[in-house]
């Protein structure tokens, strides 16, 4: 996929890797659309952007508000178009330090389901219609080793993972007559601010840089017709442009 003039869509992309993956695909040319609930802090990563001669916009929405979607896409559209393609980064751990399933409140569980996987659903039911219209477009779901991982304390959090996983992959199955193409990629431990309040004594030397991982996120991007529809892919494992 050429990106140079697509309508990108980047969900929690105010900082980590999905200011890294904005910038990066409005560097390739991309017609770029970044959301976060801080209002100031997207604006301002959308704003550097456009200051070096990118097409940025920044939205300030939750993905895990019903009521948000469908403004959240009409919205974009009318600052890029129909959307070419949609990255499902946004995310959240939920309380922390991360507590016990045991100790886990049933609100709490259902915050981080809504955010990490009926958002992404509501949104790519909001946007994969037209896709599929057009014959063509990407969808990709930003998971988690915690997702093929039972790790003690990271229960909402992995379960989220898995969930969003096999929603990707059975929207893969359905769709995959149409065009439209979906892939779950793993990013792996970054440093970024949700890792430090995750695990706050973990070495950042020992985490890979969210710009490195962007770099082999576009990577794929441009290259997913390659890609079985439905893959699940580490990062880690993928080559850099």
């Amino acid at each position: 996929m050429k990106l140079e003039g697509k309508a990108v869509l980047v969900t929690g992309a105010s900082r980590g890797l999905g200011e890294a993956l904005l910038k990066r695909l409005a560097r390739k040319g991309a017609r770029v659309v970044g959301v976060s609930r801080n209002a100031g802090e997207i604006e301002a990563v959308a704003a550097a952007l456009r200051a070096e001669g990118h097409e940025a916009h920044a939205l300030a929405y939750d993905v895990g508000d019903k009521e948000a979607i469908y403004p959240l896409v009409g919205a974009a559209s009318a600052l890029v178009g129909p959307i070419d393609v949609l990255v499902h980064n946004a995310s959240t751990l939920g309380p922390t330090p991360l507590p016990l399933l045991l100790d886990t409140a049933c609100e709490d569980l259902t915050r981080v389901l809504e955010v990490n996987v009926v958002g992404p659903f509501r949104l790519t039911k909001a946007v994969a219609g037209a896709m599929a219209l057009r014959g063509g477009g990407l969808v990709v779901h930003l998971t988690s080793d915690a997702a093929v991982s039972a790790y003690p304390r990271w229960g909402a959090y992995g379960v989220s993972k898995v969930a969003l996983e096999h929603l990707g992959r059975i929207w893969a199955a359905e769709l995959e007559a149409t065009g439209v193409r979906f892939l779950n990629v793993d990013p792996g431990d970054m440093d970024t601010r949700m890792h430090r309040d995750a695990l706050p004594e973990a070495d950042p030397a020992t985490l890979a840089r969210p710009e490195d991982v962007a770099a082999r996120l576009v990577t794929l991007i441009e290259r997913a017709e390659a890609v079985p529809t439905g893959s699940r892919l580490e990062a880690a494992r993928l080559e850099a442009a």
